[in-house]
């Protein structure tokens, strides 16, 4: 195995939001979206959805560390969602679309723990960051439709809303950490 390779679960509300940046980032080698930080066994979307299970709507993040270290990761994490406010993410409200960083090293705990302190010290943000920082335990695959969601269904309202002007912000903001596919459409 690469030892160049890492794995981090993050939440950030709806699951296709954070997924759609994260699918354009250079040296992310795999980005799936499900369900973590709850106590229902193989949970369904709509059981997630009905706040009863405590998952929250999450994305594994698998990286070359050589390409795109962790804490760049994270800087990507917090420019892309709301991390002040607490179970919701903008129209979406719930547990389920709490903001998390569920660890999976000791290292990533601590790097997490260090970025958010620094991310309050310089008020980069006019509320307190709520984030959750809870080690990963199990992480359940959602089902495949919602798998790269937004590049299959990129006309939805919901994702001309709320994703595409991420898209847009990604372009403007960290195209230098974009992959250069000159076939994406998106």
């Amino acid at each position: 195995m690469n030892k160049n390779i890492e794995t981090i679960t993050l939440a950030g509300g709806c699951f296709w939001c954070v997924e759609a940046v994260f699918e354009l980032i250079e040296g992310v080698v795999s980005v799936v979206s499900g369900y973590s930080g709850g106590h229902t066994e193989n949970p369904t979307y709509m059981e997630v959805c009905s706040g009863t299970t405590g998952h929250a709507e999450s994305i594994q993040v698998t990286f070359d560390s050589h390409i795109i270290d962790y804490p760049t990761i994270l800087e990507i994490f917090f420019a892309y969602h709301d991390p002040t406010t607490l179970n919701r993410q903008g129209p979406d409200i719930g547990t389920h679309y709490r903001s998390a960083i569920f660890y999976h090293t000791s290292k990533q705990k601590e790097i997490a723990e260090i970025i958010i302190k620094g991310l309050e010290k310089e008020k980069i943000f006019p509320s307190p960051i709520v984030t959750e920082i809870s080690e990963m335990s199990t992480f359940y695959e959602a089902e495949p439709y919602h798998q790269s969601f937004y590049k299959k269904n990129g006309y939805e309202p919901y994702c001309q809303i709320l994703i595409t002007p991420k898209i847009a912000k990604l372009r403007d903001m960290h195209s230098e950490l974009m992959k250069h596919d000159p076939h994406s459409d998106h």
